[in-house]
């Protein structure tokens, strides 16, 4: 055989394969469309109900209670040492009316009677501490607005709100301008939509879900059945078991209200020749996807259509 046929039969052979390759990948409906401005970036998961968010807030230690001298501390601590000074003065050196070394004199008298009456305050003071109260230099038991703190040291753990969330804000918004949406009805209608529109790639005509696609993304899905049914292919999806639809994303822009509903289903998926029957891609086996499927529609209560599909 020549060269040139040579080459032209391998040039064929790999143009075929490729042919047969592109088909393959479009099995079932294939992941595309748009997301207004979120095209370009991974779907939200799902997430859990709000919970509060728990924070953790330093504790003020109990007061610090300064233990006195010897003589107290303050002002009857000053005067009970300016008094024992003065009476040690007068007995070391003598003192007015006598003193020590003729009698006991008047500032004597004076002074042990301040002094005797300071150490009968000061060990009263004692026995009988008095309360610690809120104010310039001292702590409360209690937190700002009454919040109940622990008198130790450490930190207590509160109980905060939990702030609202992306999917929550956007919600607040579809409602605002259509007050009836409801984010579970319209779960349970986009379950319907999932299962028409597979079913309708398997026919490979896309007639009857026109009205629940958007003109882009009707025509994306359309050129995959095209190239299916140019490949003699069928796309078999069957047992379709939807085990969980939730809406992970909400949002407005532009005029436009957008949704996204997280879908995990299990289903058969698997291509067959039509000139043979036999099975040439997928298999015959349930199987486990995870797809978002994002859906928009002009913000109000209007029709909304498929603009996108993402696989996880």
């Amino acid at each position: 055989m020549k060269p040139r046929a040579l080459l032209l039969m391998a040039v064929l052979t790999l143009m075929s394969l490729l042919f047969l390759d592109t088909a393959a990948v479009f099995a079932r409906a294939s992941s595309g469309g748009s997301r207004g401005s979120r095209s370009y970036s991974s779907p939200a998961t799902p997430s859990s109900p709000s919970s509060p968010s728990r924070v953790t807030t330093p504790t003020p230690s109990a007061p610090q209670q300064q233990r006195p001298g010897m003589f107290g501390g303050g002002l009857m601590g000053g005067l009970a040492g300016l008094a024992l000074g003065g009476l040690i003065g007068s007995m070391l050196f003598g003192g007015l009316g006598g003193g020590f070394g003729g009698g006991v004199g008047l500032l004597e008298m004076v002074l042990i009677g301040g002094a005797a009456f300071l150490l009968f305050r000061m060990f009263r003071a004692r026995q009988h501490p008095q309360p610690a109260y809120a104010g310039a230099g001292g702590a409360s038991a209690y937190g700002a607005e009454g919040q109940s703190w622990p008198t130790g040291g450490g930190a207590a753990t509160l109980e905060a709100p939990a702030g609202e969330s992306d999917l929550d804000r956007g919600l607040g918004h579809i409602r605002g301008m259509d007050p009836s949406f409801d984010p579970d009805r319209f779960t349970d209608w986009a379950k319907t939509a999932f299962v028409d529109v597979q079913a309708a790639i398997a026919r490979r005509e896309l007639g009857g879900v026109q009205d629940r696609l958007t003109p882009q993304e009707f025509g994306r899905l359309q050129a995959q059945c095209d190239q299916l049914r140019g490949a003699r292919r069928t796309n078999k999806i069957e047992r379709v078991q939807i085990g969980r639809a939730q809406v992970s994303e909400a949002w407005q822009e532009s005029g436009q209200d957008w949704v996204t509903v997280c879908f995990t289903v299990s289903l058969v998926d698997y291509v067959v020749d039509d000139t043979s029957g036999a099975v040439v891609e997928g298999s015959t086996s349930p199987e486990s996807i995870e797809e978002y499927w994002t859906f928009t529609r002009p913000v109000g209560p209007k029709a909304w259509r498929l603009s996108a599909i993402q696989t996880a």
